[in-house]
């Protein structure tokens, strides 16, 4: 079967490895889709890593595949199914043609509409997750930090959860319209305003109920503790990537002052990675909202290099690049 993975710094080769055998509580599960994640880039794509660090493991980096049961040893799955998966931690990343599904990391999807739309529930369903950390949501005055695929799954959720203010941040100007496409009443650009005063001004000084980093970036992070009120909450969804690695340095007397609630939230984590997944799959069924809409882009499998180019330098105005094998 062809696998991808990196095989030096911001080089990916596509290689022919053995078809998995599963054991029972498996699925084998031949993919179809898969999309390119910012967490991906930012961790393993992006950096120069130490030369014995590659190449790096078959499949990676990639955990956002979806596709089709070709073999099924689990009573919860039958062939023929369509389903996403997530890759563990141990064996190869989402980058293969065929995956060894566990029962529990498996997603059933209806058997209509575009795979490709679809596999938007597993990013969308991890902030889904975030979403139940918050508490009410109804009424309250909510700030994003980053407007990309996960913080626009955050706008669009807490939009449609209530919220009064919903305040879009990030220095894109086409995700600042995608955001108040999916329900953002305010923008902030902070390469061209000062977030502080920018969010003081939205909220009559109050700031954000709750403020939410969705991006991963430091500045992000701190931006979301000043932005938040006073015994407000701070929702931290974005694996932190900065100079000194995966360590941030924050200034304390900010939420010594506001003291604010810090909630570290992490679906993957939660004890139950797939339940929000299955929820959010629910929600785009019924209409609720359409996570597919951020689905941008669309390239063969063998186009991998050039999507995950295209994602890290923010091309053609990408939100979601999706590799097929059609």
């Amino acid at each position: 079967m062809f696998a991808a993975r990196i095989a030096s710094p911001k080089k990916y080769e596509i290689e022919d490895i053995d078809v998995p055998v599963i054991n029972d509580g498996q699925c084998l599960i031949k993919l179809e889709r898969w999309s390119v994640c910012g967490s991906d880039i930012r961790h393993a794509y992006g950096p120069v890593h130490p030369e014995e660090e590659y190449p790096m493991r078959h499949g990676g980096a990639c955990h956002e595949c979806a596709g089709t049961i070709v073999e099924s040893k689990s009573d919860k799955f039958k062939v023929g199914q369509r389903v996403i998966v997530l890759p563990g931690q141990d064996g190869p990343g989402g980058l293969v043609e065929y995956y060894p599904g566990d029962e529990g990391r498996m997603a059933l999807l209806p058997d209509h509409g575009d795979l490709g739309e679809w596999i938007m529930c597993q990013p969308s369903g991890t902030v889904l997750y975030s979403c139940q950390q918050m508490g009410t949501i109804l009424g309250k005055d909510v700030v994003v930090m980053g407007q990309g695929s996960i913080g626009l799954s955050f706008t669009a959720i807490v939009a449609r959860a209530g919220a009064r203010r919903v305040i879009a941040v990030d220095p894109l100007d086409y995700r600042l319209e995608w955001g108040k496409k999916f329900g953002a009443t305010h923008t902030i650009n902070p390469d061209k305003d000062d977030v502080d005063e920018a969010l003081a001004e939205i909220t009559d000084g109050k700031l954000a109920d709750i403020a939410v980093e969705a991006s991963g970036f430091p500045d992000a992070l701190s931006a979301a503790i000043r932005g938040a009120t006073k015994h407000g909450k701070v929702i931290i969804f974005g694996i932190q990537a900065g100079p000194t690695g995966r360590k941030t340095e924050i200034d304390t007397s900010i939420f010594l002052k506001n003291a604010p609630t810090i909630i570290p939230t992490s679906g993957a984590g939660s004890g139950d990675p797939i339940g929000h997944i299955d929820r959010m799959i629910e929600l785009k069924e019924r209409g609720w909202w359409d996570p597919g809409q951020m689905k941008t882009h669309e390239m063969k499998f063998d186009n991998v290099q050039e999507a995950y180019d295209q994602y890290e330098q923010y091309e053609d105005n990408v939100i979601k690049v999706v590799l097929g094998n059609d």
